[in-house]
């Protein structure tokens, strides 16, 4: 049942984050607009984990896990439902606001559920255990932008039908695009609730890890103690500003680099979900006779290479590229998670919410990716903030993952004491 239901958790929070690929063009046109300012979306988001990961951090370790997961799932839900008056009002500041809610709900299921399923098995398949449970995530990533572009974006109007339009018809027409958002977030809003009530009434297995002498947790400084936790906050926040960046402006990047539609271009992107989708399971497999620290330097570095494609050709094989930078990247996410939060004993907790306030860098990446487009004119060039974000992943796969043997002080010579 636990497992069940965290997958579908997993999937839930993923299929959530990539509408916003889909609401980033929508809004776009809604409000009439820059790359730049539509961007606000992801900081909306983003902005929220990294505020909301300590509380979150807070509340699991006084009240366990189950508390954390039911907290999220209950403000996850009022932000979707907080869609609907904010069509209602045809603001833009309005759908920022219900964003940032349903991301506060994000961060505490994400700060839950990880270390949760990290914990339910084995030490030494941690890491392919998290990328088995996060590869929900690529489920939803792959239907997500399909069944939101045909909801949302489908019944838009064409930037062409909105220039013929009188200003009043233009106006009209606009805030009816706006409106298509409230069938989907009113859905996912009650079957969240659903949720929330049935996790409320299922009994899920209690994890506790051990607080003894030194390694007893005292605040969340005390886990930077751990130089591999310090070095996957550093590479979870930049793989999080590239994934971002990759995702929620492809819509975008699609339409200069190969002169795609938007619904065609939205199809692309459930490629790329699948694409997604099928490295998790392909990483997770490979973790079995791979290292995931080294997959993870592979990855990265092929991603390295991709953006190069991506930044200076041309037509559809900037797609094709695009694609493939999600194929390497699929398993980032969690490796970079379970490394960092290997061997932290009383700290995990900590550690894990620092790791979710690490997600910041969706919120701050983008926005620079959308500085360099609209200041150049083509947003391919922007592929270079991608580019940067892999080579920080690749180098904590090298180097930056090794945890420090801790000196134990006794009668006698120092002994290290291997982690």
């Amino acid at each position: 049942m636990r497992i069940y239901a965290g997958n579908l958790i997993v999937f839930l929070w993923g299929f959530s984050n990539n509408l916003n690929p889909i609401l980033i063009p929508h809004l776009k046109k809604s409000f009439t607009l820059t790359t730049t300012q539509s961007t606000l979306v992801d900081s909306a988001v983003y902005i929220a984990y990294f505020l909301m990961a300590l509380p979150a951090g807070y509340v699991m370790k006084r009240f366990g896990y189950k508390i954390g997961i039911i907290t999220g799932l209950i403000f996850f839900s009022i932000g979707a439902f907080l869609f609907i008056p904010a069509a209602n009002t045809q603001s833009y500041l309005y759908f920022l606001f219900a964003l940032f809610v349903i991301a506060c709900g994000l961060g505490f299921l994400e700060t839950a559920a990880n270390p949760y399923a990290a914990a339910l098995g084995p030490h030494e398949t941690r890491t392919q255990r998290l990328n088995l449970a996060q590869s929900f995530n690529g489920l939803a990533a792959a239907l997500a932008p399909v069944i939101g572009a045909r909801v949302i974006l489908g019944q838009g109007y064409t930037e062409q039908q909105l220039n013929a339009m009188s200003s009043a018809a233009r106006q009209v027409a606009l805030a009816s695009e706006a409106s298509s958002v409230k069938t989907p977030y009113f859905i996912l809003g009650t079957v969240l609730l659903v949720i929330a009530i049935a996790f409320t009434l299922t009994k899920l297995p209690a994890i506790q890890h051990k607080e003894t002498g030194k390694e007893k947790s005292q605040n969340i400084l005390h886990a930077f103690k751990h130089k591999h936790l310090t070095w996957s906050v550093i590479a979870q926040f930049f793989y999080v500003g590239a994934q971002v960046c990759v995702f929620s402006l492809f819509v975008l990047y699609a339409g200069k680099s190969a002169g795609l539609s938007e619904m065609k271009a939205a199809d692309y992107l459930g490629a790329c979900g699948i694409a997604f989708l099928i490295g998790r399971f392909f990483g997770t497999f490979l973790m079995r006779y791979i290292k995931p620290n080294k997959l993870l330097t592979i990855y990265a570095s092929i991603n390295i290479l991709l953006c190069m494609v991506a930044i200076g050709a041309n037509g559809m094989i900037t797609i094709y590229a695009v694609i493939l930078i999600c194929f390497f990247m699929s398993v980032m996410f969690p490796t970079i998670f379970a490394l960092g939060i290997a061997d932290l004993g009383g700290d995990t907790e900590y550690g894990s919410s620092l790791l979710i306030m690490s997600i910041v860098g969706g919120a701050i990446l983008p926005r620079v990716f959308g500085i360099i487009s609209d200041s150049t004119g083509d947003i391919q060039i922007g592929y270079l903030v991608p580019l940067f974000c892999f080579s920080i992943v690749a180098y904590f796969g090298w180097k930056g993952h090794k945890t420090v043997p801790e000196v134990v002080f006794e009668e006698g010579p120092a002994i290290g004491a291997t982690l």
